[in-house]
């Protein structure tokens, strides 16, 4: 589905998704925006006896999987920005001295990846059953060279022409900003228009979120 917002004049690209895709999972999906496509698996609450885990909270894993070769720095980056995204958003208190595991497959990357990988993690988490104090919503935008436009979830080529490139993570309640990374050069203001811009198009995400959930809680 296609959403747009003359108001902003924006548009994100379809999205879609598939619920419960792994069978071993506690909770799972498969999420696609544009062409860019990845497979989130979550397991746990599991117990765990590691010096390494918190014995007050519940301790997060995750493992990001590229589509070819192995993992690179970039990779690790993503898997620390879903870590302290989720972390920020599950109710770890309620569950002391476990972790749960996020594990992550790229199967395709036309643009907006990390974005992608958050909202996947998030609809994953949703699935799971997994107390929540809010949802999350990432959204992708970059500046172009040229024109200094803000375009909004830019494709591969899109991003040829971008001089700055921003994600943002935004949670349910008062679109506070959980997650940011970005990419380039940039000026204050053009940072701030960028932030206004993608806090407005989170609620097209955080709808769709709603209308997926709508369609498999009859059904679980």
């Amino acid at each position: 589905m296609v959403e747009e917002d003359t108001e902003i004049d924006c548009v994100l690209r379809p999205m879609n998704c598939e619920i419960n895709l792994l069978s071993r999972s506690d909770g799972s999906t498969m999420f696609m925006q544009g062409d860019t496509t990845i497979v989130a698996g979550i397991n746990g609450p599991m117990e765990v006896k590691s010096q390494k885990m918190a014995y007050d909270k519940l301790s997060i894993e995750v493992t990001y999987t590229p589509l070819t070769g192995p993992a690179k720095v970039d990779d690790r980056l993503i898997e620390t920005y879903i870590r302290e995204s989720c972390e920020s958003a599950i109710l770890v208190s309620l569950h002391p001295n476990t972790m749960i595991c996020i594990n992550l497959q790229e199967v395709q990357d036309s643009g907006g990846l990390l974005a992608c990988a958050i909202n996947a993690s998030c609809l994953a988490l949703i699935n799971s059953g997994l107390s929540m104090k809010f949802t999350i919503a990432a959204v992708s935008c970059m500046i172009e060279k040229e024109t200094g436009k803000i375009i909004m979830d830019p494709d591969n080529t899109q991003l040829k022409n971008a001089k700055a490139e921003f994600t943002y993570a935004f949670d349910s309640i008062n679109k506070d900003i959980v997650c940011c990374h970005s990419v380039g050069r940039f000026s204050q203001s053009e940072f701030l228009a960028s932030v206004d811009k993608c806090k407005q198009v989170s609620q097209f995400i955080f709808d769709f979120y709603r209308e997926i959930t709508k369609k498999y809680a009859n059904t679980v």
